[in-house]
């Protein structure tokens, strides 16, 4: 992996609202539990530097071990799997805010490849530290078991897509599912996005060539669904689009923390 490396700092200053207000990984751990100064002074204390990688590097190898995690803060990446043939089939889409390493560091080694498909700032965390942080404070672990939950069901709807929908409907979901993840983050408009992904890779994600993804996307257009100038995506008709697509927001409650523990 070719990157530069910046030591962190665990210091935490008057810029502290903007962090709360930006890191994609403390906005989207937000919304499952409260986090005070102190948990965020922690949590900055275990992330030993932070990384720009440059587009189409690995983070992650298939076979390899991979003792890190990796939350990402700019930047987007793709997990994969190269089968015998030569093709590869792309597992899904990691977004700001997701975390490279789970589950591949929690595995003997990993079972997918990641590549950043665009350039990408991540923070570094050793998997020995999050552990410790997380018998030190575990409502640490609890959001990684929760964003885990939502991973899952993520995959479930990823199998279904290459089973069961059809072309249209499953692009359709994709598209649907990449904006809600985005919006999660606030990197979406309420009924628009940049799609940060190519042709070539959705297609490898959905199971398409690329001439029937492109067949596929003129199909909704022509349908009045969504709308595509470069890489902006706006969705004209959500409704319709999501009842095509059988869709729903995958979105987790909150943590329902003890009062001990909370206190903790």
């Amino acid at each position: 992996m070719n990157v530069s490396v910046r030591p962190s700092t665990t210091r935490v200053s008057g810029a502290l609202k903007d962090i709360w207000r930006s890191d994609p990984f403390l906005i989207r751990a937000r919304q499952l539990v409260d986090l005070t100064l102190p948990d965020l002074q922690s949590l900055r204390a275990v992330i030993e530097a932070e990384a720009t990688v440059k587009r189409r590097r690995d983070l992650v190898l298939e076979g390899y071990e991979c003792s890190k995690l990796y939350f990402i803060k700019e930047g987007f990446a793709a997990r994969y799997k190269l089968l015998r043939n030569g093709k590869r089939q792309i597992v899904n889409f990691v977004l700001p805010g997701d975390i490279v390493g789970m589950p591949g560091s929690f595995l003997d080694r990993a079972a997918n490849s990641v590549i950043a498909v665009s350039d990408m700032t991540l923070q570094i965390c050793a998997l020995e530290a999050f552990v410790g942080l997380c018998c030190r404070q575990p409502k640490f672990g609890l959001v990684l078991s929760w964003l885990a939950a939502q991973e899952a069901a993520h995959y479930a709807e990823h199998i279904i897509d290459v089973g069961r929908r059809t072309p249209v409907e499953r692009l359709a979901h994709l598209l649907l599912e990449i904006h809600s993840r985005l919006a999660l983050v606030g990197l979406a408009d309420e009924f628009a996005f940049n799609l940060p992904f190519t042709q070539e890779m959705m297609s490898d994600a959905l199971g398409l060539s690329v001439p029937h993804l492109n067949r596929t996307l003129a199909h909704l257009r022509a349908e009045g669904l969504i709308a595509i100038n470069g890489r902006r995506v706006e969705i004209l008709d959500r409704k319709a689009l999501e009842l095509l697509a059988h869709f729903q927001p995958i979105q987790s409650g909150r943590i329902p923390l003890s009062e001990a523990l909370a206190v903790n």
